[in-house]
């Protein structure tokens, strides 16, 4: 039912970009570039439904701007000046939105002259006058000045919502505050300016202590510091920034409202024009929302073989739900033969710790179809807690399906889970599927959350963990929240990831190379289980002799300083090294920061190290005080204290690129370019009678750039197995290979490298230190000795800009959403992105699929050998002594045999009582 006392307000310009950003590019025909895009029209209609079940009003507009000036340009030449102009694949959906927007019923106004924030401002001071209650849809933080009693700002898209306590909390003023607070401010979107330097805590403490930004201004002789003499340097500016922060709340709608004020009946929510809203989905290609129009309101049933994903998300959004609790054995044997017989089942826990290896069982949740699903609580404990099956028989009567191979599963991030069950003794098998890994490999550059893929896919949105535990100091665990409320969270997450995967594995299914990429990552999620699980030995006493050999350095390297300088003084303080460098020892200032400081960054260091001791002291400082801090005094602590054993996370689904990114260890960054960090690796470690093996690619990049360019002379060097370092100094030089000198190769190397980065003349005369005319030289002379390289990298630009995207050599999507940015800078940065993806994907996916077929053979030939580590192309082992020669010869040979390129892959192994020798 309708709400007749409640007035929904859409900011339809906030809708439509976040709909554009939202959605993935969809065209009305699809597969096919050159046709319309239809994402943002798709995203808007998603996004409406949402809003209508969410806040059924029975009044309501959509707002959106007109385009041409207003007011504010008039009073401000600079206004909105730093705005990007909307895409074009945007501009062109603007009108069919608003045409979309009115067929679904919705009123819709768009006034020329008149801002949209200024039109909902009118609208509901009008309404909550009435005695209206008014909703805001926008995540515009701007509108937050409207709030009060009767008026509140929704933000679905984040699930934040904004009345006057939100709004106090969030910004520190109330709503009554707002105009002042961003007077202060300033709106760096619409590039008006604040008060420089004030950020929004001083502004909320000033607004604090003098009660109004009048008050304040009376005052401003009293305030004190640079912030005080800033303040009154704007003071003749603050009356037109109040002016252009302000939204108007008396705007003549007379035109566009018949009787305005008066008639609110007049922006009542209509029905949706079904005839002409079927032929406008025929038309851009939305044909299972035209055929559900067709079938009726019950037309959008649950998806069947063949069924499209977008059908789906329209069922997802309208059906009913229905969640069931299980606390007798008579329900849950019910819900075990349900799960038994499913073609697939979504399962999700609710555990007590989001360390995977600590966390234990609260409730297991269950879905089978859509809309239906269950919640098993197994050890709430709060107040009022039921009585609950007991857990370990409830989890020894599922073990049999849990350990099924054959029995299908469905989960969001599965790898906790397998985590979590493993925890109380069960091998989980039989995950098919996993929501987060469908989305990873689907729209990389977006976010893998389950609650932003419902959202995105099928409008859905529901409640959050910090809706029911809280947030900070105050949180609770999730077994002391009332289980009615656990449940509908629980129950929900599973209907939710089953919606997810109805949308997102049919685009799957008819992506064949996307689709075995994924295969791949559901294959390595499991094999990185095992790794995790596995997990290294540490040297705690190893790393505390290192800690005290470091902190005894950095001690002297602080005497140091200080005794170069004349002084003692704060090595952390970027104010005291400015007046030590630049005042006291009359050094070059380099740069400067935004803020017209003189900069003592990494860079600025660098660079004066190169005359100057101090900052060459300080460089080597900074450098051990991170290792001290990062490894040295940290492992130690992150080992299990059972085991000695540290269990780094690897995360599949954040590099763009399908590298593996690790934390609690970060093994990934542990530096192996000085003897210190070298050194850190010796900390890990074989028990006693086994070893610790490293077998990792061999100039993995440069080989696959060989493949991808199809540059003959590279492709003969790799072929015949010459140092390829060796043959570009050879080539670029023009000597012969046995005349190459180690500088003429050292040069080499960097060329190599950093081509494959993208890297220009300039930033290859940094890095070897040489002018920027004689780098430029260089890089003609490898391109005319190399033109296949050449040509890639100029065919990869022109192919990106054209697709949005570029491919690893097994298919890998590698989305470049800035590569036609009309922000030179992030343009370029996409173009380099552009040419060295290919290669950095190319390589993870072969690393995973090593790691996935060693692990194999491992399973099947030698399980005393177990895969401890994966750090960028390398795998480590630990190893019975009698394994030595079975990995000597099968690892490399597996790692080599994962896939044929046109130039062979090289694996190579070493052994060692630690990882350094081994290395």
């Amino acid at each position: 039912m309708s709400d007749p006392q409640t007035l929904l307000l859409v900011d339809g310009s906030s809708y439509l970009y976040r709909a554009y950003h939202a959605m993935p590019d969809l065209r009305a025909v699809p597969g096919d570039p050159t046709s319309p895009a239809t994402g943002a029209i798709r995203g808007m209609v998603n996004m409406l439904a949402a809003l209508q079940k969410e806040v059924p009003a029975a009044y309501a507009a959509c707002i959106f701007d007109a385009s041409g000036p207003t007011f504010r340009d008039a009073l401000y030449g600079d206004y909105k000046a730093n705005r990007a102009a909307m895409p074009d694949d945007l501009r062109a959906q603007v009108a069919p939105i608003h045409e979309v927007v009115r067929l679904l019923g919705w009123p819709l106004l768009c006034i020329k002259g008149v801002e949209a924030d200024d039109v909902i401002g009118t609208l509901a001071r009008h309404a909550a006058a009435r005695g209206l209650r008014v909703v805001i849809a926008s995540g515009d933080k701007d509108l937050s000045q409207l709030v009060d009693e009767r008026v509140m700002v929704v933000d679905t898209m984040s699930g934040k919502r904004r009345d006057v306590a939100g709004v106090t909390a969030e910004f520190g003023v109330p709503p009554s505050l707002m105009v002042d607070f961003q007077t202060l401010v300033g709106d760096a979107v619409d590039n008006v300016p604040g008060v420089p330097k004030v950020g929004p805590k001083t502004a909320a403490k000033w607004l604090a202590e003098h009660g109004s930004l009048d008050a304040l201004i009376a005052n401003a002789h009293t305030i004190k510091g640079v912030a005080g003499e800033n303040l009154r340097g704007a003071l003749p500016w603050l009356p037109t920034g109040r002016q252009l922060v302000t939204i108007k709340t008396d705007c003549d709608l007379s035109d566009a409202l018949a009787g305005f004020p008066d008639a609110i009946d007049s922006i009542a929510v209509g029905a949706q024009q079904t005839g002409a809203l079927r032929d406008f989905y025929e038309r851009y290609g939305f044909r299972t929302l035209a055929h559900a129009l067709q079938a009726g309101p019950d037309g959008a049933t649950p998806a069947q073989a063949g069924e499209s994903a977008t059908a789906v998300a329209e069922a997802a959004q309208q059906r009913e739900v229905r969640y069931e609790t299980l606390l007798d054995w008579e329900q849950f044997e019910q819900w075990l033969a349900r799960i038994q017989a499913a073609p697939l089942v979504a399962l999700d826990t609710e555990t007590t710790s989001l360390d995977e290896l600590r966390a234990r069982i609260v409730g297991l949740s269950f879905s089978v179809e859509p809309g239906s699903a269950a919640y098993i609580p197994l050890a709430h404990d709060g107040p009022g807690a039921p009585e609950q099956l007991p857990l370990d028989e409830v989890l020894a009567r599922l073990k049999p399906w849990l350990e099924d191979p054959a029995a299908p599963k469905l989960g969001q991030h599965v790898k906790y889970d397998r985590h979590v069950l493993a925890n109380h003794g069960i091998e989980v098998r039989g995950y098919v599927h996993d929501t987060m890994l469908q989305s990873y490999v689907l729209e990389v550059h977006k976010p893998h959350g389950l609650s932003s893929l419902a959202e995105r896919h099928t409008g859905r949105t529901g409640l959050t963990y910090e809706d029911l535990c809280g947030k900070g100091a105050k949180q609770i665990p999730f077994s002391q929240v009332a289980v009615e409320q656990a449940a509908a969270y629980a129950c929900e997450d599973s209907d939710q990831t089953l919606d997810v995967h109805r949308v997102l594995w049919p685009q799957l299914e008819g992506e064949p190379k996307l689709r075995t990429i994924y295969e791949l990552e559901i294959a390595c999620s499991e094999t990185l289980f095992r790794i995790e699980r596995n997990g290294v030995l540490i040297d705690a006493g190893a790393l505390a002799a290192q800690s005290r050999d470091l902190g005894q350095r950095i001690v002297a390297l602080e005497t140091q300083a200080y005794e170069i300088a004349g002084q003692p003084f704060n090595l952390g303080s970027p104010k005291q090294l400015g007046e030590i460098f630049f005042d006291k020892l009359g050094m070059p200032v380099i740069k400067k920061t935004a803020t017209g400081a003189r900069s003592t960054d990494e860079e600025v260091l660098e660079k004066l190290a190169e005359d100057y001791p101090l900052p060459a002291t300080l460089l080597e400082h900074r450098s051990l005080c991170k290792l001290k801090g990062t490894y040295t005094d940290k492992l130690g602590q992150l080992a299990d204290p059972r085991t000695g054993r540290v269990h780094t996370h690897y995360a599949q689904a954040v590099a763009v690129t399908g590298r593996l990114s690790s934390n609690e260890p970060n093994l990934q960054n542990i530096p192996i370019r000085t003897a210190e960090g070298r050194r850190i690796r010796e900390a890990f470690v074989a028990p006693p009678g086994r070893l610790i093996a490293s077998c990792d690619y061999s100039q993995i990049e440069l080989r696959i750039m060989a493949h991808i360019s199809g540059d003959e002379a590279l492709l003969a060097a790799f072929t015949h197995g010459l140092d390829v370092h060796r043959a570009t100094a050879a080539e670029v030089f023009g000597v012969g290979l046995d005349q190459v000198s180690s500088e003429q190769r050292r040069y080499a190397k960097t060329i190599n490298f950093g081509l494959i980065y993208g890297m220009s003349s300039f930033g290859l005369a940094k890095s070897l230190g040489i002018g920027t005319a004689a780098a430029k030289n260089y890089i003609d002379r490898y391109f005319e000795r190399y033109p296949g390289v050449k040509r890639y990298m100029d065919l990869t630009r022109l192919e990106a800009k054209e697709r949005g995207f570029v491919e690893t050599v097994f298919g890998r999507r590698l989305v470049l959403p800035e590569i036609n940015s009309p922000n030179g800078p992030r343009r370029a940065a996409a173009e380099r992105a552009a040419i060295n993806a290919p290669m950095q994907g190319t390589a993870a996916d072969l690393i995973k699929m090593a790691m996935v077929q060693v692990q194999q053979e491992l399973d099947r030939e030698r399980p005393e050998v177990l895969m401890v580590m994966q750090v960028h192309d390398e795998l480590v082992f630990e190893l019975p002594e009698g394994e030595r020669e079975w990995v000597r010869t099968e690892v490399p040979r597996i790692m080599a045999e994962v896939a044929q390129l046109k130039v062979p892959l090289l694996a190579e192994v070493g052994f060692g009582s630690n990882w350094d020798e081994a290395h």
